[in-house]
Protein backbone atom coordinates (compact mmCIF):
# COMPACT_ATOMS: atom_id res chain seq x y z
CA UNK A 1 0.00 0.00 0.00
CA UNK A 2 1.54 3.19 -0.63
CA UNK A 3 2.90 4.96 2.31
CA UNK A 4 1.17 8.42 1.69
CA UNK A 5 -2.27 6.54 1.75
CA UNK A 6 -1.30 4.76 4.86
CA UNK A 7 -0.65 8.19 6.92
CA UNK A 8 -3.55 9.81 5.16
CA UNK A 9 -6.19 6.95 6.13
CA UNK A 10 -7.65 7.74 2.84
CA UNK A 11 -10.08 5.11 2.34
CA UNK A 12 -8.42 2.34 0.07
CA UNK A 13 -11.79 1.53 -1.64
CA UNK A 14 -15.13 3.50 -1.39
CA UNK A 15 -18.10 1.79 -2.84
CA UNK A 16 -20.53 4.90 -2.38
CA UNK A 17 -24.75 3.89 -3.15
CA UNK A 18 -23.56 1.42 -6.05
CA UNK A 19 -25.58 -1.62 -7.90
CA UNK A 20 -23.93 -3.89 -9.99
CA UNK A 21 -26.38 -6.29 -12.99
CA UNK A 22 -26.04 -9.68 -13.56
CA UNK A 23 -28.08 -10.34 -16.15
CA UNK A 24 -31.84 -8.47 -15.82
CA UNK A 25 -30.67 -8.47 -12.17
CA UNK A 26 -29.76 -5.58 -10.35
CA UNK A 27 -27.81 -6.81 -6.83
CA UNK A 28 -26.49 -4.72 -4.17
CA UNK A 29 -28.74 -1.50 -4.85
CA UNK A 30 -27.93 1.10 -2.47
CA UNK A 31 -24.33 -0.22 -1.40
CA UNK A 32 -22.09 1.85 0.67
CA UNK A 33 -18.62 0.06 1.96
CA UNK A 34 -15.64 2.02 2.79
CA UNK A 35 -12.46 -0.31 3.53
CA UNK A 36 -9.59 1.84 5.33
CA UNK A 37 -6.31 1.09 5.62
CA UNK A 38 -5.45 -1.55 8.22
CA UNK A 39 -8.91 -2.85 8.37
CA UNK A 40 -8.98 -6.68 7.62
CA UNK A 41 -12.77 -7.54 6.65
CA UNK A 42 -14.98 -10.89 6.55
CA UNK A 43 -18.11 -10.80 4.26
CA UNK A 44 -20.26 -13.38 5.32
CA UNK A 45 -23.86 -14.60 4.39
CA UNK A 46 -26.16 -17.31 2.60
CA UNK A 47 -26.41 -18.98 0.27
CA UNK A 48 -27.46 -16.49 -2.90
CA UNK A 49 -27.19 -13.46 -0.87
CA UNK A 50 -24.78 -11.52 -3.11
CA UNK A 51 -21.36 -11.80 -1.37
CA UNK A 52 -19.63 -12.94 -4.40
CA UNK A 53 -21.31 -10.47 -6.55
CA UNK A 54 -19.75 -7.76 -3.59
CA UNK A 55 -16.16 -8.76 -3.91
CA UNK A 56 -16.26 -9.17 -7.58
CA UNK A 57 -17.30 -5.64 -7.35
CA UNK A 58 -14.44 -4.75 -5.12
CA UNK A 59 -11.98 -6.40 -7.55
CA UNK A 60 -13.23 -4.41 -10.49
CA UNK A 61 -14.35 -8.05 -12.09
CA UNK A 62 -18.22 -6.72 -12.17
CA UNK A 63 -19.46 -3.37 -13.80
CA UNK A 64 -21.27 -0.70 -11.38
CA UNK A 65 -24.55 0.44 -12.88
CA UNK A 66 -25.31 2.94 -10.15
CA UNK A 67 -23.34 5.21 -8.11
CA UNK A 68 -19.53 5.14 -7.72
CA UNK A 69 -16.41 3.46 -6.40
CA UNK A 70 -13.26 5.55 -5.50
CA UNK A 71 -9.92 4.04 -5.47
CA UNK A 72 -7.05 4.74 -3.58
CA UNK A 73 -3.61 3.44 -5.43
CA UNK A 74 -3.85 0.19 -2.58
CA UNK A 75 -7.45 -0.43 -4.22
CA UNK A 76 -6.63 -0.03 -8.50
CA UNK A 77 -7.48 -3.43 -10.00
CA UNK A 78 -4.11 -4.44 -10.81
CA UNK A 79 -3.21 -3.50 -7.15
CA UNK A 80 -5.69 -6.44 -6.08
CA UNK A 81 -5.37 -10.34 -5.94
CA UNK A 82 -8.46 -12.40 -6.66
CA UNK A 83 -8.61 -16.15 -5.66
CA UNK A 84 -12.31 -17.70 -6.46
CA UNK A 85 -14.15 -21.02 -7.67
CA UNK A 86 -14.90 -19.00 -10.68
CA UNK A 87 -11.78 -18.40 -11.03
CA UNK A 88 -10.46 -21.69 -11.22
CA UNK A 89 -13.50 -22.47 -13.44
CA UNK A 90 -12.65 -19.66 -16.23
CA UNK A 91 -8.42 -21.65 -16.09
CA UNK A 92 -9.97 -25.24 -16.74
CA UNK A 93 -12.67 -23.57 -19.61
CA UNK A 94 -9.63 -21.87 -21.13
CA UNK A 95 -7.36 -24.97 -20.98
CA UNK A 96 -10.21 -27.28 -22.68
CA UNK A 97 -10.63 -24.53 -25.40
CA UNK A 98 -7.14 -25.88 -26.25
CA UNK A 99 -8.08 -29.06 -26.91
CA UNK A 100 -9.17 -29.09 -30.43
CA UNK A 101 -5.78 -27.81 -31.75
CA UNK A 102 -4.20 -30.28 -29.79
CA UNK A 103 -6.04 -32.75 -30.89
CA UNK A 104 -6.23 -31.45 -34.39
CA UNK A 105 -2.17 -31.84 -34.57
CA UNK A 106 -2.23 -34.63 -31.90
CA UNK A 107 -0.03 -33.05 -29.89
CA UNK A 108 -0.35 -33.38 -25.80
CA UNK A 109 2.26 -32.07 -24.83
CA UNK A 110 1.46 -28.72 -24.34
CA UNK A 111 -0.72 -29.54 -21.39
CA UNK A 112 -0.49 -26.00 -18.87
CA UNK A 113 1.82 -27.38 -16.03
CA UNK A 114 0.84 -25.39 -12.23
CA UNK A 115 4.72 -24.11 -12.64
CA UNK A 116 3.26 -22.09 -15.75
CA UNK A 117 0.55 -19.99 -14.00
CA UNK A 118 3.46 -18.46 -12.45
CA UNK A 119 5.30 -16.69 -15.11
CA UNK A 120 7.04 -17.97 -18.42
CA UNK A 121 10.11 -19.21 -16.64
CA UNK A 122 10.79 -23.32 -15.84
CA UNK A 123 11.92 -22.17 -12.19
CA UNK A 124 10.42 -20.26 -9.72
CA UNK A 125 12.42 -18.02 -8.07
CA UNK A 126 11.22 -14.46 -5.58
CA UNK A 127 8.18 -13.74 -4.68
CA UNK A 128 6.76 -17.00 -6.51
CA UNK A 129 9.33 -19.40 -5.22
CA UNK A 130 8.49 -18.41 -1.17
CA UNK A 131 4.86 -18.34 -1.74
CA UNK A 132 4.67 -21.62 -3.23
CA UNK A 133 6.94 -22.99 0.04
CA UNK A 134 4.49 -20.75 2.56
CA UNK A 135 1.30 -22.73 0.56
CA UNK A 136 3.43 -26.27 0.45
CA UNK A 137 2.41 -26.53 -3.26
CA UNK A 138 6.30 -27.09 -4.09
CA UNK A 139 5.38 -31.28 -5.20
CA UNK A 140 2.24 -29.72 -7.17
CA UNK A 141 4.33 -27.70 -9.67
CA UNK A 142 5.23 -29.97 -12.10
CA UNK A 143 1.67 -31.27 -12.56
CA UNK A 144 -1.16 -30.74 -14.89
CA UNK A 145 -3.90 -27.89 -14.04
CA UNK A 146 -6.41 -30.76 -14.63
CA UNK A 147 -5.50 -32.91 -12.82
CA UNK A 148 -5.15 -31.29 -9.36
CA UNK A 149 -7.91 -31.63 -6.54
CA UNK A 150 -10.23 -28.70 -6.02
CA UNK A 151 -8.72 -28.17 -2.48
CA UNK A 152 -4.85 -28.57 -4.33
CA UNK A 153 -6.06 -25.93 -7.33
CA UNK A 154 -7.28 -23.34 -4.35
CA UNK A 155 -3.55 -23.60 -2.79
CA UNK A 156 -2.18 -23.10 -5.74
CA UNK A 157 -3.99 -20.10 -7.41
CA UNK A 158 -3.63 -18.45 -3.56
CA UNK A 159 0.39 -18.85 -4.06
CA UNK A 160 -0.03 -17.18 -7.50
CA UNK A 161 -1.95 -14.32 -6.08
CA UNK A 162 0.58 -13.69 -3.14
CA UNK A 163 3.57 -14.10 -5.20
CA UNK A 164 2.19 -11.04 -7.43
CA UNK A 165 2.19 -8.87 -4.08
CA UNK A 166 -1.11 -7.56 -3.93
CA UNK A 167 -2.64 -4.65 -1.83
CA UNK A 168 -5.27 -6.16 -1.34
CA UNK A 169 -5.97 -9.72 -1.36
CA UNK A 170 -9.65 -11.10 -1.97
CA UNK A 171 -10.23 -14.73 -1.16
CA UNK A 172 -13.75 -16.07 -1.76
CA UNK A 173 -14.45 -19.48 0.58
CA UNK A 174 -10.69 -19.98 0.21
CA UNK A 175 -11.11 -23.06 2.76
CA UNK A 176 -13.80 -24.93 0.63
CA UNK A 177 -11.89 -28.29 -1.00
CA UNK A 178 -8.91 -28.74 1.84
CA UNK A 179 -8.66 -31.39 4.48
CA UNK A 180 -8.79 -30.52 7.86
CA UNK A 181 -5.05 -29.76 8.14
CA UNK A 182 -4.78 -27.90 5.13
CA UNK A 183 -7.77 -25.85 6.51
CA UNK A 184 -6.09 -24.70 9.60
CA UNK A 185 -2.57 -24.28 7.98
CA UNK A 186 -3.99 -21.99 5.42
CA UNK A 187 -5.96 -19.87 8.62
CA UNK A 188 -2.89 -19.47 9.95
CA UNK A 189 -1.47 -18.06 6.70
CA UNK A 190 -4.30 -15.79 6.45
CA UNK A 191 -3.65 -15.10 10.08
CA UNK A 192 -0.15 -14.20 9.42
CA UNK A 193 -0.53 -12.38 6.11
CA UNK A 194 -2.87 -9.50 8.22
CA UNK A 195 -0.41 -9.38 10.94
CA UNK A 196 2.21 -8.90 8.54
CA UNK A 197 0.34 -6.04 6.37
CA UNK A 198 -1.60 -7.45 3.41
CA UNK A 199 -5.13 -6.00 3.91
CA UNK A 200 -7.29 -8.96 3.14
CA UNK A 201 -11.22 -9.33 2.26
CA UNK A 202 -12.21 -13.16 3.38
CA UNK A 203 -15.74 -14.43 2.25
CA UNK A 204 -17.07 -17.58 4.29
CA UNK A 205 -19.68 -19.16 4.93
CA UNK A 206 -17.94 -20.50 8.41
CA UNK A 207 -17.43 -18.27 11.56
CA UNK A 208 -14.59 -20.95 13.02
CA UNK A 209 -12.80 -20.13 9.37
CA UNK A 210 -12.39 -16.58 10.78
CA UNK A 211 -8.76 -15.76 11.86
CA UNK A 212 -8.95 -13.76 14.99
CA UNK A 213 -6.95 -11.28 13.48
CA UNK A 214 -9.72 -10.43 10.92
CA UNK A 215 -11.09 -6.54 12.52
CA UNK A 216 -14.46 -6.40 10.75
CA UNK A 217 -17.33 -7.96 9.86
CA UNK A 218 -19.85 -7.33 6.73
CA UNK A 219 -23.27 -9.46 6.37
CA UNK A 220 -24.88 -9.90 2.81
CA UNK A 221 -28.75 -11.07 3.01
CA UNK A 222 -31.12 -11.06 -0.06
CA UNK A 223 -28.93 -8.69 -2.28
CA UNK A 224 -27.90 -6.52 0.39
CA UNK A 225 -25.80 -5.45 2.84
CA UNK A 226 -27.65 -5.93 5.82
CA UNK A 227 -25.03 -4.96 8.77
CA UNK A 228 -21.20 -4.07 8.74
CA UNK A 229 -18.81 -2.91 11.61
CA UNK A 230 -16.10 -3.26 13.75
CA UNK A 231 -15.73 -7.20 14.98
CA UNK A 232 -15.52 -6.01 18.58
CA UNK A 233 -18.54 -4.17 17.95
CA UNK A 234 -20.33 -7.33 19.69
CA UNK A 235 -22.54 -7.96 16.33
CA UNK A 236 -21.56 -12.11 14.92
CA UNK A 237 -23.62 -12.86 11.88
CA UNK A 238 -25.34 -15.93 12.05
CA UNK A 239 -23.79 -18.39 9.86
CA UNK A 240 -21.62 -21.42 10.78
CA UNK A 241 -21.56 -25.04 10.72
CA UNK A 242 -24.69 -27.19 10.42
CA UNK A 243 -27.25 -27.68 13.29
CA UNK A 244 -29.02 -29.93 14.07
CA UNK A 245 -30.40 -32.60 11.24
CA UNK A 246 -33.84 -31.37 9.82
CA UNK A 247 -37.05 -33.49 9.39
CA UNK A 248 -36.51 -35.36 6.09
CA UNK A 249 -38.65 -34.23 3.26
CA UNK A 250 -41.56 -37.00 3.61
CA UNK A 251 -41.70 -37.11 -0.29
CA UNK A 252 -38.79 -38.30 -0.44
CA UNK A 253 -40.35 -41.35 -1.77
CA UNK A 254 -42.80 -40.30 -4.22
CA UNK A 255 -40.46 -38.30 -5.76
CA UNK A 256 -37.83 -41.28 -6.59
CA UNK A 257 -38.25 -43.31 -9.46
CA UNK A 258 -41.25 -40.67 -10.52
CA UNK A 259 -39.80 -39.29 -13.38
CA UNK A 260 -38.22 -42.43 -15.30
CA UNK A 261 -39.57 -43.86 -18.86
CA UNK A 262 -40.21 -47.06 -17.60
CA UNK A 263 -41.20 -45.92 -13.87
CA UNK A 264 -38.78 -48.98 -12.63
CA UNK A 265 -36.15 -48.12 -10.69
CA UNK A 266 -32.55 -50.05 -11.74
CA UNK A 267 -32.00 -53.03 -10.04
CA UNK A 268 -28.58 -53.43 -7.90
CA UNK A 269 -27.01 -56.78 -8.58
CA UNK A 270 -25.49 -58.41 -4.76
CA UNK A 271 -21.92 -56.58 -5.64
CA UNK A 272 -22.20 -52.61 -7.44
CA UNK A 273 -18.48 -52.28 -7.25
CA UNK A 274 -15.42 -54.50 -7.98
CA UNK A 275 -11.50 -53.23 -7.80
CA UNK A 276 -8.64 -55.81 -7.85
CA UNK A 277 -5.44 -53.85 -7.00
CA UNK A 278 -6.05 -50.96 -8.92
CA UNK A 279 -2.85 -48.68 -9.54
CA UNK A 280 -2.89 -45.14 -10.67
CA UNK A 281 0.29 -43.50 -11.94
CA UNK A 282 1.18 -39.85 -13.00
CA UNK A 283 4.77 -40.82 -14.97
CA UNK A 284 6.45 -41.70 -11.31
CA UNK A 285 4.09 -40.29 -8.84
CA UNK A 286 1.83 -42.80 -7.61
CA UNK A 287 -2.04 -41.19 -7.26
CA UNK A 288 -3.55 -45.34 -5.82
CA UNK A 289 -1.76 -48.36 -5.28
CA UNK A 290 -3.05 -51.70 -5.47
CA UNK A 291 -6.20 -50.38 -4.04
CA UNK A 292 -8.68 -53.87 -3.10
CA UNK A 293 -12.52 -52.45 -2.47
CA UNK A 294 -15.70 -54.16 -2.99
CA UNK A 295 -19.19 -52.67 -2.63
CA UNK A 296 -22.40 -54.62 -1.69
CA UNK A 297 -25.86 -54.19 -2.05
CA UNK A 298 -27.26 -51.98 1.11
CA UNK A 299 -23.86 -50.70 2.11
CA UNK A 300 -23.16 -46.69 1.70
CA UNK A 301 -19.73 -45.81 1.98
CA UNK A 302 -17.51 -42.69 2.99
CA UNK A 303 -14.47 -42.25 1.12
CA UNK A 304 -12.38 -40.18 3.36
CA UNK A 305 -8.46 -39.25 3.08
CA UNK A 306 -6.19 -35.49 3.01
CA UNK A 307 -5.85 -33.44 -0.05
CA UNK A 308 -4.33 -35.93 -2.63
CA UNK A 309 -4.47 -38.91 -1.28
CA UNK A 310 -6.53 -39.80 -4.74
CA UNK A 311 -10.46 -39.88 -4.08
CA UNK A 312 -11.72 -37.51 -7.07
CA UNK A 313 -9.13 -40.30 -9.23
CA UNK A 314 -11.29 -43.24 -7.09
CA UNK A 315 -14.38 -41.44 -8.21
CA UNK A 316 -13.46 -40.87 -11.89
CA UNK A 317 -12.12 -44.65 -11.91
CA UNK A 318 -15.99 -45.88 -10.93
CA UNK A 319 -17.57 -43.23 -13.41
CA UNK A 320 -15.73 -43.65 -16.19
CA UNK A 321 -14.37 -40.48 -16.55
CA UNK A 322 -10.91 -41.56 -15.62
CA UNK A 323 -8.26 -42.69 -19.11
CA UNK A 324 -7.04 -45.56 -16.90
CA UNK A 325 -9.90 -46.71 -15.75
CA UNK A 326 -10.09 -49.25 -18.86
CA UNK A 327 -6.43 -50.26 -17.80
CA UNK A 328 -7.49 -51.38 -14.39
CA UNK A 329 -9.50 -54.39 -12.80
CA UNK A 330 -13.02 -52.51 -12.06
CA UNK A 331 -16.52 -54.77 -12.04
CA UNK A 332 -19.42 -52.07 -11.76
CA UNK A 333 -22.71 -53.74 -11.50
CA UNK A 334 -21.15 -57.09 -12.70
CA UNK A 335 -19.79 -56.77 -15.70
CA UNK A 336 -16.32 -55.98 -16.04
CA UNK A 337 -14.86 -51.73 -17.06
CA UNK A 338 -13.96 -52.11 -21.12
CA UNK A 339 -15.77 -54.72 -21.81
CA UNK A 340 -17.96 -53.19 -24.99
CA UNK A 341 -20.31 -51.16 -22.54
CA UNK A 342 -20.69 -47.68 -23.65
CA UNK A 343 -19.83 -44.29 -21.89
CA UNK A 344 -23.64 -43.75 -21.54
CA UNK A 345 -24.63 -47.22 -20.10
CA UNK A 346 -21.53 -46.64 -17.37
CA UNK A 347 -23.27 -43.92 -16.37
CA UNK A 348 -27.17 -44.62 -16.76
CA UNK A 349 -27.35 -46.19 -13.36
CA UNK A 350 -25.02 -43.55 -11.71
CA UNK A 351 -25.39 -40.08 -10.31
CA UNK A 352 -22.83 -37.99 -9.62
CA UNK A 353 -21.94 -34.56 -8.05
CA UNK A 354 -17.86 -33.14 -7.85
CA UNK A 355 -16.95 -29.71 -8.05
CA UNK A 356 -14.88 -30.83 -11.19
CA UNK A 357 -18.33 -31.57 -12.67
CA UNK A 358 -19.57 -28.03 -11.58
CA UNK A 359 -16.01 -26.65 -13.20
CA UNK A 360 -17.05 -28.21 -16.22
CA UNK A 361 -20.37 -27.41 -16.68
CA UNK A 362 -21.12 -24.26 -18.31
CA UNK A 363 -23.63 -24.14 -20.20
CA UNK A 364 -25.83 -21.03 -20.48
CA UNK A 365 -29.11 -22.86 -19.91
CA UNK A 366 -32.00 -22.34 -16.95
CA UNK A 367 -31.70 -24.12 -13.41
CA UNK A 368 -34.76 -26.52 -14.40
CA UNK A 369 -32.86 -27.21 -17.48
CA UNK A 370 -30.05 -28.33 -15.76
CA UNK A 371 -32.22 -30.58 -13.52
CA UNK A 372 -33.67 -32.02 -16.90
CA UNK A 373 -30.39 -33.01 -18.27
CA UNK A 374 -29.59 -35.24 -15.46
CA UNK A 375 -31.96 -37.88 -17.36
CA UNK A 376 -29.81 -38.15 -20.14
CA UNK A 377 -26.31 -37.79 -18.82
CA UNK A 378 -25.99 -34.78 -21.09
CA UNK A 379 -24.51 -31.36 -20.45
CA UNK A 380 -27.10 -29.08 -21.75
CA UNK A 381 -30.51 -30.02 -22.78
CA UNK A 382 -30.85 -31.53 -26.24
CA UNK A 383 -34.26 -33.81 -25.94
CA UNK A 384 -37.68 -33.07 -25.49
CA UNK A 385 -38.61 -33.56 -22.14
CA UNK A 386 -42.13 -35.55 -20.76
CA UNK A 387 -44.23 -33.57 -18.79
CA UNK A 388 -43.31 -35.87 -15.90
CA UNK A 389 -40.08 -35.67 -16.59
CA UNK A 390 -40.47 -31.68 -15.71
CA UNK A 391 -43.13 -32.12 -12.64
CA UNK A 392 -40.18 -34.39 -11.16
CA UNK A 393 -37.50 -31.87 -11.71
CA UNK A 394 -39.50 -29.25 -10.00
CA UNK A 395 -39.97 -32.12 -7.38
CA UNK A 396 -35.99 -32.23 -6.50
CA UNK A 397 -35.26 -28.29 -6.74
CA UNK A 398 -38.49 -27.89 -4.27
CA UNK A 399 -36.32 -30.65 -2.15
CA UNK A 400 -32.86 -28.87 -2.12
CA UNK A 401 -34.95 -25.53 -1.68
CA UNK A 402 -34.30 -23.74 -4.87
CA UNK A 403 -37.29 -24.25 -6.63
CA UNK A 404 -37.42 -20.58 -6.96
CA UNK A 405 -34.36 -20.55 -9.17
CA UNK A 406 -35.55 -22.80 -11.49
CA UNK A 407 -36.21 -20.25 -14.62
CA UNK A 408 -32.92 -18.21 -14.19
CA UNK A 409 -29.88 -18.93 -16.18
CA UNK A 410 -27.44 -21.60 -14.59
CA UNK A 411 -24.61 -18.96 -14.89
CA UNK A 412 -25.92 -16.56 -13.20
CA UNK A 413 -26.90 -18.45 -9.89
CA UNK A 414 -24.44 -18.06 -7.21
CA UNK A 415 -21.65 -20.89 -6.27
CA UNK A 416 -23.65 -22.77 -3.70
CA UNK A 417 -27.16 -22.00 -5.87
CA UNK A 418 -25.44 -24.04 -8.93
CA UNK A 419 -24.49 -27.21 -6.06
CA UNK A 420 -27.75 -27.53 -4.90
CA UNK A 421 -29.15 -27.51 -8.55
CA UNK A 422 -26.65 -29.88 -9.90
CA UNK A 423 -27.36 -32.02 -6.79
CA UNK A 424 -31.47 -32.11 -7.80
CA UNK A 425 -29.55 -33.00 -11.50
CA UNK A 426 -28.00 -36.33 -9.72
CA UNK A 427 -31.06 -37.60 -7.88
CA UNK A 428 -33.20 -36.62 -10.40
CA UNK A 429 -33.06 -40.11 -12.53
CA UNK A 430 -33.32 -42.27 -9.20
CA UNK A 431 -29.86 -43.36 -9.70
CA UNK A 432 -29.00 -46.84 -8.48
CA UNK A 433 -25.30 -45.09 -7.24
CA UNK A 434 -25.12 -41.84 -5.95
CA UNK A 435 -21.63 -40.15 -6.09
CA UNK A 436 -21.36 -36.97 -3.73
CA UNK A 437 -17.89 -35.16 -3.67
CA UNK A 438 -17.82 -32.77 -1.17
CA UNK A 439 -21.57 -31.68 -1.83
CA UNK A 440 -21.80 -29.37 0.98
CA UNK A 441 -18.68 -27.41 -0.30
CA UNK A 442 -20.21 -23.77 -0.74
CA UNK A 443 -23.09 -24.43 1.16
CA UNK A 444 -24.55 -22.29 4.20
CA UNK A 445 -25.40 -23.30 7.33
CA UNK A 446 -29.30 -23.84 6.42
CA UNK A 447 -28.55 -25.35 2.92
CA UNK A 448 -25.93 -27.76 3.93
CA UNK A 449 -28.85 -29.10 6.86
CA UNK A 450 -31.42 -29.70 4.47
CA UNK A 451 -28.96 -31.07 2.19
CA UNK A 452 -27.92 -33.45 4.88
CA UNK A 453 -30.95 -34.22 5.82
CA UNK A 454 -32.25 -35.28 2.45
CA UNK A 455 -29.31 -37.31 1.91
CA UNK A 456 -29.74 -39.18 5.17
CA UNK A 457 -33.45 -39.77 3.51
CA UNK A 458 -32.17 -41.25 0.30
CA UNK A 459 -29.87 -43.42 2.10
CA UNK A 460 -32.50 -44.97 4.28
CA UNK A 461 -35.53 -45.25 2.19
CA UNK A 462 -34.16 -45.41 -1.42
CA UNK A 463 -32.71 -48.47 -3.24
CA UNK A 464 -29.82 -45.89 -3.89
CA UNK A 465 -26.74 -46.72 -2.78
CA UNK A 466 -23.97 -43.53 -1.10
CA UNK A 467 -20.84 -42.88 -2.07
CA UNK A 468 -19.61 -39.67 -0.01
CA UNK A 469 -16.71 -37.52 0.34
CA UNK A 470 -15.80 -35.13 2.63
CA UNK A 471 -13.51 -33.75 4.69
CA UNK A 472 -15.78 -32.43 7.35
CA UNK A 473 -16.46 -35.13 9.74
CA UNK A 474 -19.58 -33.41 11.26
CA UNK A 475 -21.15 -33.58 7.88
CA UNK A 476 -21.38 -37.38 7.50
CA UNK A 477 -24.67 -38.69 7.49
CA UNK A 478 -25.84 -41.33 10.03
CA UNK A 479 -27.13 -43.49 7.07
CA UNK A 480 -23.08 -44.40 6.45
CA UNK A 481 -22.15 -47.85 6.99
CA UNK A 482 -18.67 -48.62 5.87
CA UNK A 483 -15.69 -45.95 5.33
CA UNK A 484 -12.87 -46.06 3.18
CA UNK A 485 -9.78 -44.31 4.03
CA UNK A 486 -7.03 -43.35 1.22
CA UNK A 487 -3.93 -42.27 1.98
CA UNK A 488 -0.25 -43.38 3.31
CA UNK A 489 3.29 -43.62 1.57
CA UNK A 490 1.85 -46.02 -0.66
CA UNK A 491 -1.66 -44.18 -1.71
CA UNK A 492 -3.39 -47.48 -0.08
CA UNK A 493 -7.02 -47.89 0.56
CA UNK A 494 -8.08 -49.30 4.28
CA UNK A 495 -11.80 -50.37 4.40
CA UNK A 496 -14.01 -50.81 7.67
CA UNK A 497 -17.79 -50.90 9.19
CA UNK A 498 -18.67 -47.60 10.38
CA UNK A 499 -20.56 -48.05 14.07
CA UNK A 500 -23.36 -46.15 13.38
CA UNK A 501 -26.30 -46.40 16.05
CA UNK A 502 -29.67 -47.06 14.11
CA UNK A 503 -31.58 -47.07 16.99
Amino acid sequence: MDSAEKRSGNPVISLVDIAVRIGARRLLEGTSWQILPGQQWAVMGPNGAGKSTLVRAVAGELPIVQGRVARGPGGAPDRIGYVSFDLHRRLIAREEARDDARDFSGDWGDLTRVRQLFGPYPALSGASARAARRLGIAPLLDRTIRTLSTGEMRKVLIARALARGPELLVLDEPFDGLDAPSRRHLIGIVGRLMREGTQIILVTHRRAEVPPEATHLLEVSGGRVVWQGARNGGYEPAVEGPGPAAVPAPSISRSFGAGRRDNTPFQAPPVLIEMRRVNVRYGSEVVLADVDWTVRRGENWAVLGPNGAGKTTLLGMIAGDHPQAYANEIYLFGRRRGSGESIWEVKAPIGMITPEFQIRYRKDVTAQEVVLSGFHDSVGLYRRCSPLERETARDWLRHMGVADRGDRPFPHLSHGEQRLVLLARAMVKSPALLILDEPCQGLDRENRRRFLSLIEAVGRHTPTHLLYVTHHSDEIPACITHVLRLGGGRRTAVAEKRDVDYS
